[in-house]
Order: C-alpha cells, then sequence, then structure tokens
C-alpha cells in the first residue's frame, strides 16, 4: 500500500507551500504595486526620522569629525524625501513584451489611418512667380 506509513492506518500527507504557483505572467495588481510603493515610502521616511535623531544625538555626544556626520545626516534628510517621493510615484518597467506589445500597437494604428485616408490621384499644381520689387534704389 503506498501513500500508508509504517504501522499506521494513516495516509501520509505531503505539506503543500504556502503560496500558490504563478500560472500566469500578467502584472501585479495596481493594488499590490501601491501597497509596495507605500511600503517604501514609509521605510524611506522612517530612515530620515532616524538621520534627524542620529544627527540631534551626535551634537550632543560631539564625536570625532562631527561635522562629517551631521553633513551625512542632513544630506539624508534632504535627499530622502525627493527620492521617495521619485519612487512612490513610479510604476514598475515595462518588460520586453510589453515594449514590443506598444510598439506592435502603434504600428496597427498608424495603418489604420493610413488606410482611412488613402492617397488619391490628385494633379499637384505648380504655382510660377516672379519677384517684383517695389521700387529700387538709384
Amino acid at each position: 500500500m503506498q501513500g500508508w506509513g509504517i504501522g499506521s492506518e494513516t495516509p501520509i500527507v505531503k505539506k503543500q507551500s504556502e503560496r500558490p504557483v504563478l500560472i500566469t505572467n500578467a502584472a501585479r495588481s495596481q493594488e499590490a504595486q501601491f501597497r509596495s510603493r507605500q511600503i517604501r515610502y514609509v521605510t524611506m521616511m522612517s530612515i530620515r526620522a532616524a538621520c534627524l535623531v542620529l544627527g540631534a544625538v551626535l551634537v550632543s555626544v560631539h564625536p570625532p569629525l562631527l561635522w562629517l556626520w551631521l553633513v551625512l545626516c542632513v544630506a539624508g534628510m534632504v535627499l530622502l524625501p525627493w527620492m521617495a517621493v521619485l519612487i512612490a510615484n513610479d510604476r514598475p518597467a515595462k518588460t520586453k513584451e510589453e515594449r514590443a506589445a506598444t510598439e506592435l500597437a502603434k504600428e496597427q494604428a498608424r495603418q489604420a489611418a493610413l488606410e482611412q485616408h488613402p492617397v488619391k490621384d490628385q494633379e499637384y499644381f505648380t504655382v510660377d512667380s516672379e519677384v517684383v520689387r517695389d521700387r529700387e534704389k538709384p
């Protein structure tokens, strides 16, 4: 009897993995992307707050090279909010397949526009003209 434990009356059951098997190559949902951006933003703002607290502690302790430590803390407090906003507002990069699909859609739209407005056999008119000067100075 396969699948049964030795000396037992209950079958051996393999534990299934906790993560479901991914059966599609669809992008993550908008909610999941938004949640991960929120987590990154809060993490970076927490690091900024830590820089502020660290700067205050360093001023009271007076370690060697205090000026260098304070410059690093100020740089963290100034640059981190800017970087956090950029990262929080960014979306994941497109894959090669998505870029190819976008290019294909653009090409199909161009072709449809060309078919919608076909070039007709037209006669083109050329207008000949001569330059006329008002007055010539002597």
